[in-house]
Order: structure tokens, then C-alpha cells, then sequence
């Protein structure tokens, strides 16, 4: 019974995300290739974030719904399983439900917002994988697309393997927090240094060169050219193995990190998607505006650093009241002591001229 419901959720809920992708991307009304202005990037900006707002407010009324729980043995389970620091009020199952829907709910934004958060490095490499493959802006749109209908394949095989995983090896969660510390103090370390792409070394041009036949230039918006009677890929759908192969990196870090903040694989998954799709929207939203925030990627640093020491952790902090809202603050914190200082400190105008050039 449990299971049926949690794949009837599941289903409606990929059947939401699937029609308000189409709508993004223009399906029903204009599927021309455009550039994406400012306006059109923070309407749609906008749309996704009000869209996790609802789905978390969803959660807190009718969170239980997720796991189809229905009694108090349902919740306990659930509880035992997903959120074994939450405390019921035995015989009392409608109070439970509601301690347990406002935890869920504070677990999903919380990871969302951690999720969303870590999406702006994302950002920053997609900018350099266009400008240093000489991708025109009117296929930005069209690119992003695949790229984030495969983040979606991928990130689903890594949340519901690396749950199973956790529960069965609790030692990993340790392992995730070593490479979350590591790649939180690279990050910070190296948060200065202006990143290059060389298109002819990158590993995935390498393989697709050698495996794959490639034709050597664009075709306006084309992915596969027929040519001599074979079909041959285009740059263009290289650019989109390499956001893909990127993704797959940025999932190392982002999946683990979601997980310190709950151990539902729905919640995580979830979380990931809504923050994935807002992606494509956030990227031409910030892509104009991204120099502004010369601290930023610090942030990041820091912020992988402290979840990744949370997981280290958990077992200490969970012992002494930790609670998810604590998670919440800190990042929020983080995050707006990093956008504050670079508005505060921006980048004088011979910095920018350097890193110009």
C-alpha cells in the first residue's frame, strides 16, 4: 500500500513538472529559437520559485501523503526510517502527522535552497562551456533543455542508489562528508582564479572524437547532419554531452550535500528537480549580473565545507538538538554574507580589466 502511493505521488508529480517544462520551453505556443531576454529569464525565474514555494506548502499540509501514511504504525515506520530524531506524541496520530508534515517541509526547503544555491557554480561553468565552444545565444534555450531533461535521468539513478546505500552502509554518509569538505575548501581556495575551457583537451571532445563521428561544424540548431548517407553529430550536441558530463560532476557534490539535510530519497529527489528546473531560467537571469557577485563562489566554498562537516558530525550534533532549521539559517546566512560583501566590495575597474583579458 505504502509503495503504491509513494509511486502514484511520484507519477503526478513528474506529470506536473513535465507539462510546466513544455510551457517553459514554448511547446504549446512559440518553438522558435530565440535569445532569452532579461525579462523573460526573472518571469520564469520567478515562476519556478513560486512553484517550489507551493509544492513546499503542499508538503506541510499533506506531506504524509508522499508515503501514503495512513495510521500511527504507518508513521512510526516512516519516521524510523527517513527521520529517526523526530520525537511522536504516541496515541495521538493526528498531532504526529503534523510534527512530522512541518519537518518534511522544512527539510525540502531547506534543501532546495541548498540545491539552488550550489546551482549557480553550475552556472559559472555552463557561461565558459558556451563562450569557449563559440555556442550562439539563440541555442542557449535549446541546449540547456537536454541538458537538464538528463540532469533529471541522472540525478534520479544517484538520490534513490545513494539512499539505498546510506541505509545500508550508514559509513558512507562519512564518506560523503570527506569529499563535501575537500571540494568546499578547493573551491574557496581557488575562488579567485578565473576558470579556462580548452575545447580541444576537454575529455568528453576527446572521446567523442574518437568514438563518435562528428561533423566539424555547426548546423544552425541541428544536433545530427546526414552526410555521405551518415548521420553524424554536430558540435552542438557535443556542447550538450559536455553540460551533461558537468552535471554529473556537480551531482557529486550537490546530491551528498541534500542528504545531510534529509535522509527521504523523495524529499531529496524532489528538491533536486525543482532547483534543476529553475536552472535554465536562473542562468540567463544571472548570466548578465553574475560578475556582480565577486564573493560568491567563497560562499559556495564555505558552504560545502560546513555541510560536508555536518555529515562528518551528525552523530555529535544530532545528540546535542541540531535541528534542520539550524541548517537553514546557517545557509541563508552564508549565502547573503557573500552577495552582501560583494556589493559592498565589488570589483574595481582594473580587476575587471584583467580578467578580461
Amino acid at each position: 500500500m505504502l509503495l503504491s502511493n509513494e509511486v502514484l505521488f511520484f507519477a503526478g508529480f513528474i506529470l506536473v513538472i513535465t507539462i510546466m517544462l513544455l510551457l517553459d520551453l514554448g511547446v504549446f505556443f512559440n518553438r522558435k529559437d530565440h535569445i532569452v531576454k532579461f525579462k523573460e529569464a526573472a518571469l520564469w525565474t520567478i515562476v519556478w520559485i513560486a512553484l517550489a514555494l507551493g509544492f513546499y506548502m503542499i508538503i506541510r499540509t499533506h506531506g504524509d501523503l508522499i508515503h501514503g501514511v495512513e495510521n500511527y504504525a504507518q508513521l512510526e515506520h516512516i519516521k524510523d526510517k527517513y527521520a529517526p530524531h523526530l520525537t511522536l506524541i504516541p496515541g495521538n496520530f493526528e498531532a504526529s502527522v503534523e510534527v512530522y508534515r512541518k519537518n518534511m517541509s522544512l527539510e525540502f526547503i531547506t534543501g532546495y535552497l541548498l540545491e539552488y544555491a550550489l546551482s549557480v557554480d553550475n552556472i559559472f561553468v555552463i557561461i565558459l562551456i558556451f563562450a569557449s565552444f563559440g555556442v550562439r545565444p539563440k541555442y542557449y534555450k535549446k541546449v540547456l533543455l537536454w541538458g537538464v531533461l538528463g540532469a533529471i535521468l541522472m540525478r534520479f539513478v544517484f538520490i534513490f542508489v545513494g539512499s539505498a546505500l546510506m541505509q545500508r552502509f550508514e559509513w558512507i554518509i562519512l564518506v560523503f562528508g570527506a569529499l563535501l569538505v575537500y571540494q568546499g575548501g578547493k573551491i574557496f581556495f581557488e575562488g579567485g582564479e578565473e576558470e579556462k575551457i580548452d575545447p580541444a583537451k576537454h575529455p568528453v571532445v576527446k572521446f567523442a572524437s574518437k568514438y563518435l563521428p562528428v561533423f566539424p561544424r555547426y548546423v544552425r540548431e541541428h544536433f545530427f547532419v546526414k552526410k555521405r548517407g551518415k548521420w553524424m553529430l554536430t558540435p552542438l550536441f557535443v556542447v550538450v554531452l559536455i553540460i551533461e558530463f558537468t552535471d554529473l560532476i556537480f551531482a557529486v557534490d550537490s546530491v551528498p550535500a541534500v542528504f545531510s539535510v534529509t535522509k527521504d530519497p523523495y524529499v531529496v529527489f524532489f528538491s533536486n528537480i525543482f532547483a534543476i528546473m529553475g536552472l535554465r531560467s536562473m542562468f540567463f537571469f544571472l548570466s548578465n549580473i553574475m560578475g556582480l557577485f565577486r564573493f560568491l563562489k567563497y560562499g559556495l566554498g564555505v558552504l560545502l565545507v560546513f555541510i560536508g562537516g555536518k555529515m562528518l558530525a551528525h552523530s555529535y550534533l544530532e545528540s546535542i538538538g541540531f535541528e534542520t532549521i539550524y541548517s537553514l539559517y546557517v545557509i541563508i546566512g552564508i549565502l547573503a554574507i557573500s552577495i552582501l560583501a560583494s556589493v559592498i566590495f565589488p570589483k574595481k575597474e582594473e580587476e575587471k580589466v584583467l580578467s578580461n583579458s
